[in-house]
């Protein structure tokens, strides 16, 4: 499929010999949707997290290990031949931390002396400022420099002297400020960390928790980097899904993700070892995810997952030793929204936050209809959600729980308690299934936690490899599905794309909404990004009936009402159309004043089905044309979508609605308030 214009859809409508789409939106009836249509999901995969959105440049900052992921060296490099080597002290830097490094400087010349690190595959590096620490402990008069430097040519961009208050026997921690003086032509940089050795008493310095900031999201210390940060936002996202997949589980049952060992001060967080391949940091830790729901305005409908007592390799808890699981699941809850007079809710409070979270949504598990199958999953069916569940509900009644699988994994899910769908599929699957979540019964309530196109039609699914990164057809079968859940928003909580971050310099899973890497000037936002935003920004609180009531053979179609807005709306996705002409489409609003306007958004690729934006070319295949229209004679809006198109018409014009979140309006400006049945 070649480039499409607005003046070549123009005349693909003129000349179209296809039957036009006639589509009624009723002015009554429907439903409410939920309160949190579309969000976000995060874990660790594709170093996401650690050299991801968690904005700290420092590769391996704390030389955090474990069986699985030994501690090492990792992203370090010496300085004008100082000798680097991990020790572990008799006193550490804290319980957490046990494990530093020492710099060797014995019989070293008049060279300044230390240790370097390459970041995250590089490092971004702008005329802004940067904040920093260490920890050193030895005996040193003098100073240390902290400077940012090219990795090619050693040019430094920006230094800055730290003054020395080492001491022999303690671990004394020095902060700094860094602003460069030019910004750097690629992100080929290191940090580093120098200093006099003659300054030295004792031939050697123990280092740790070496870290460097730059600017964060909102300003947050310990933040989130802010181009994938405002990246999220420009989404409009309800609410967030944490710590989110397999990452909740661990690689086994002695390493879950433990929320009480990511809270307080860095230095007493011990890090883990991921799913995935990698030690984390848990620098990222429960606090700094629900300031992400804080900064994005998600508050009070987070989804924080819990973990359910089965790890990925498929081990799980017997019933009898359930009882501490359970137990630590309910300090978690209470950590995040209880009162200060509980113990957990002092605990918050004791870590500068005394106003608890007003959390109202728990998962319980992540996919445990798939580790371990099938004994895993039949522990969860027969005691393990039960007993998660009783526990939450008798002292959190208000909280909505969520079981991890849903009723299309083999489960009866008992009310009040909400399904988990995961659909992974080839984008042909969304266009079959299209009607599938509309057998959802009012108690089927469903999250859609994870969901993306993966596999090219016709393909292999799981024995085979995942597309090499989301492709544009893949986008308008996501499309379809997105608009099948708005279908059924009284029945589907909401909706994510996952996974949402892919650092191309080490991934498992290709198939990423955004791709990154150091130098944020190479962020790319995939096919699958711009179909999402589309939809997730132009919001329907309450569906309206339509006829047709349902697709045509390529045209798939929702429409409603967005009550804080006032806007009426209607979103479409054009998938194999006959001949592959373009589908001429007249959308008529009942009761819309005959002067109303409209705008139109449609997608389209200038690449064809497989077009996809490429990180190593910065090149964006989607093609976005905006056109305001105007209701014809007989109210209605007339215009052309071209075949694996995605488009949506919204009344509300100036768009200050989905910005402003006008609440007080609860009937469409455009539309004829006797013909709704409303007063003046």
């Amino acid at each position: 499929m070649g480039l499409r214009t607005w003046a070549t859809t123009t005349l693909a409508f003129l000349a179209a010999t296809v039957s036009t789409v006639d589509i009624n939106v009723k002015s009554k009836g429907g439903n409410k949707t939920s309160i949190i249509p579309y969000g976000l999901m995060h874990e660790d995969i594709n170093n996401a997290g650690d050299g991801g959105i968690y904005a700290e440049l420092i590769r391996n900052r704390a030389f955090q290990g474990s069986n699985l992921y030994p501690v090492s060296l990792s992203g370090w490099s010496p300085v004008n031949g100082a000798g680097l080597s991990i020790k572990h002290l008799t006193v550490p830097l804290s319980k957490a931390l046990t494990a530093s490094m020492n710099v060797a400087v014995d019989s070293m010349g008049s060279k300044a002396v230390g240790f370097s690190n390459d970041g995250f595959w590089g490092m971004d590096v702008q005329r802004q400022r940067y904040t920093g620490s260490f920890y050193v402990r030895g005996s040193y008069k003098g100073a240390f420099t902290a400077s940012l430097q090219s990795a090619i040519t050693d040019e430094s961009y920006g230094s800055v002297t730290v003054e020395s208050n080492a001491k022999k026997n303690e671990w004394v921690r020095h902060k700094f400020t860094l602003v460069p003086k030019k910004d750097a032509p690629s992100s080929n940089n290191t940090f580093a960390i120098t200093f006099d050795p003659a300054g030295v008493s004792g031939g050697s310095l123990d280092f740790n928790l070496i870290s460097l900031f730059p600017p964060t999201y909102k300003g947050r210390e310990n933040g989130l980097r802010v181009d994938l940060a405002e990246a999220f936002a420009a989404l409009d996202p309800k609410f967030l899904r944490f710590p989110g997949g397999n990452a909740l589980e661990g690689p086994d049952l002695a390493n879950p993700w433990r929320w009480n060992e990511t809270i307080g001060p860095l230095k007493d967080r011990p890090g883990r070892p991921g799913v995935w391949n990698y030690q984390t940091s848990d620098g990222l830790g429960l606090v700094e995810y629900l300031h992400w729901c804080d900064d994005m305005n998600l508050e009070p409908i987070t989804v924080l997952a819990i973990h359910s007592g089965l790890a990925l390799d498929g081990a799980y808890i017997k019933e009898s030793d359930l009882g501490p699981w359970v137990e630590d699941a309910l300090n978690e809850i209470e950590f995040v929204r209880g009162a200060t007079s509980t113990p957990y809710g002092n605990l918050r409070a004791s870590l500068g936050y005394p106003k608890p979270w007003n959390l109202k949504y728990v998962e319980v598990g992540n996919e445990d209809w798939l580790a371990g199958r099938p004994a895993g999953f039949d522990s969860y069916l027969t005691y393990r959600f039960e007993a998660f569940t009783t526990a939450i509900k008798k002292k959190y009644p208000d909280i909505q729980v969520i079981a991890s699988p849903s009723v299309f994994d083999g489960m009866t899910i008992p009310a009040p308690a909400a399904g988990d769908y995961h659909p992974y599929r080839q984008p042909d699957n969304f266009f079959n299934e299209f009607h599938l979540l509309d057998h959802l019964s009012k108690d089927n309530l469903t999250l859609v936690g994870e969901f993306a196109s993966v596999h090219p039609n016709g393909g292999i699914d799981w024995a085979g490899n995942l597309h090499p990164f989301p492709w544009w057809i893949g986008g308008v079968g996501e499309a379809i599905f997105m608009i099948s859940t708005e279908r059924n928003g009284d029945r589907i909580l909401g909706t994510t794309y996952a996974p949402m971050l892919r650092n191309m310099n080490r991934w498992q899973w290709s198939a990423c909404m955004i791709e990154f890497e150091a130098d944020i000037k190479k962020t790319t936002l995939s096919t699958s990004y711009h179909v999402f935003k589309l939809i997730s920004t132009h919001t329907i609180t309450h569906t309206l009936p339509t006829t047709p009531t349902s697709n045509s053979s390529s045209l798939f179609f929702v429409a409603g009402m967005d009550e804080d807005s006032g806007g009426l709306v209607w979103k479409g996705a054009n998938y194999n159309t006959t001949n592959h002409e373009a589908t001429p489409v007249s959308v008529k609003f009942e009761g819309l004043r005959k002067d109303a306007t409209a705008e139109l958004t449609l997608l389209t690729s200038s690449a064809g089905p497989f077009g996809f934006n490429d990180p190593s070319k910065g090149n964006n295949v989607v093609v976005t044309t905006t056109k305001t229209l105007s209701a014809g004679k007989n109210g209605a809006f007339e215009f052309s979508m071209p075949e694996l198109s995605v488009a949506v018409l919204d009344t509300d014009v100036s768009g200050h609605g989905r910005k402003e979140r006008r609440s007080q309006r609860r009937y469409p400006p455009a539309l004829d308030r006797k013909a709704m049945g409303t007063k003046k």
